[in-house]
């Protein structure tokens, strides 16, 4: 954390850059006007990513800061310009292409002098003006996103995507913010929701941009790319409720049929051939939940993830020892299975056997033995991932 008596400025107002000539100037004069007519201390930040355009001199020309940032990506623009921020109290950033109102930040530094740590736009309360956003990303793509992250990470925003925000200036070394690219945006407010901080949302309004070419947002490679990363950082919908689903529905199936076979309507039976595929969904739903608990694991050693209580009480209990133990139990369940079979095979003389039935004994038997080795490789590994690094 930052301390405050180092703070200069009140406010640092950051914009990406790439090729931006016919937008950057409206745009940093707005926003210089709004610090002038609100008195507040502050500055514009341009984190330009080679532009070729001259962008970069027009900014310099109306007092802003320009930030080379070689590597490149909206994020990684973004970050130049925001870790060059450092003496500012609080940050707001939005697009340099004229389509959001730096002439109305008032609501942005308001929430903030609240004691908010990240204050989001919402466009669809604020207003979206005709044209400003594209069919697809207004009805489909934007509300989509942003219901699947309130969905995995009961995150309290309503425009997960919207560029216009403004947050604490010292919560971005909190947040370890990683990506480069697009997804940037839902990086930032998922690790805010998932460390805990506070979190506010005012109206804003978006207008079309004033740019002649189209924008640099790729809709299905973008949108595939937020999408990707709220995945990734929810190993609990990624891995573990798809595997809760498929062992139980596998369980269920096994457990109706192998008594015998099961009937639907007098007409459509369910037999061996449905048993295996149902053996087949509890083996990979296990694996998904192992998967699941490994991505934990390691997103909290690394530090990707916070350390939740829950999950450290459940390691108390689940340690590498009593994996072994219910692995070897499952294992040799399963082994028991595979002599009954044998014993049956044997009866008949080691002859033709009735599919059907023994098929009832053998394809349960193989499933646990798979599952019972899979649980004793599985404790050995995440024994490895639960060392503590030094």
């Amino acid at each position: 954390m930052k301390n405050d008596s180092n703070i200069l400025l009140e406010l640092s107002i950051v914009m990406p850059c790439l090729n931006e000539a016919e937008t950057i100037e409206v745009c940093i004069k707005k926003a210089n006007k709004w610090l002038q007519e609100n008195g507040v201390a502050g500055e514009v930040v341009i984190g330009d990513n080679g532009s070729t355009d001259g962008s970069q001199q027009m900014a310099i020309n109306l007092g802003a800061r320009v930030i080379d940032v070689p590597q490149k990506g909206y994020g990684a623009a973004l970050m130049g310009a925001i870790d060059a921020s450092s003496n500012s109290k609080y940050v707001v950033m939005a697009d340099s292409d004229d389509s959001y109102d730096f002439s109305n930040l008032s609501p942005f530094i308001e929430s903030l002098r609240k004691g908010n740590d990240l204050v989001m736009g919402n466009r669809f309360k604020g207003g979206i003006m005709p044209g400003a956003m594209p069919f697809l990303h207004r009805y489909l793509g934007n509300p989509v996103l942003s219901f699947v992250g309130r969905l995995f990470f009961n995150c309290p925003v309503g425009d997960f995507h919207c560029g216009l925000r403004g947050f604490r200036q010292d919560i971005v070394s909190l947040l370890d913010l990683k990506t480069t690219g697009m997804e940037f945006a839902s990086e930032m407010v998922v690790k805010a929701t998932i460390n805990n901080l506070k979190i506010d949302e005012v109206p804003t309004t978006l207008s079309k941009d004033g740019r002649s070419r189209p924008p640099h947002l790729r809709t299905w490679r973008d949108g595939w790319r937020h999408l990707r990363f709220l995945l990734i950082y929810s190993p609990r919908w990624l891995f573990v409720y798809p595997g809760l689903f498929l062992m139980l529905i596998g369980l269920i199936l096994m457990l109706l049929i192998i008594p015998g076979p099961m009937g639907i309507f007098q007409q459509v039976y369910f037999d061996t051939n449905t048993l295996l595929y149902a053996g087949a969904f509890v083996i990979v739903g296990y694996q998904a939940i192992s998967f699941g608990v490994f991505t934990r694991t390691y997103a909290v050693q690394a530090g990707f993830l916070p350390k939740k209580d829950s999950l450290t009480r459940a390691f108390d209990v689940i340690t590498v020892e009593s994996g072994l133990i219910a692995g070897v139990l499952i294992f040799l369940t399963g082994i028991a299975g595979t002599f009954y079979s044998l014993y049956i095979w044997e009866e008949s003389n080691f002859g033709q056997l009735d599919y059907p039935k023994i098929l009832r004994i053998v394809i349960p038997s193989v499933v646990g033995i798979i599952i019972g080795l899979q649980t004793v490789l599985s404790s050995f590994f995440l024994g490895v991932l639960q060392v503590n690094k030094k």
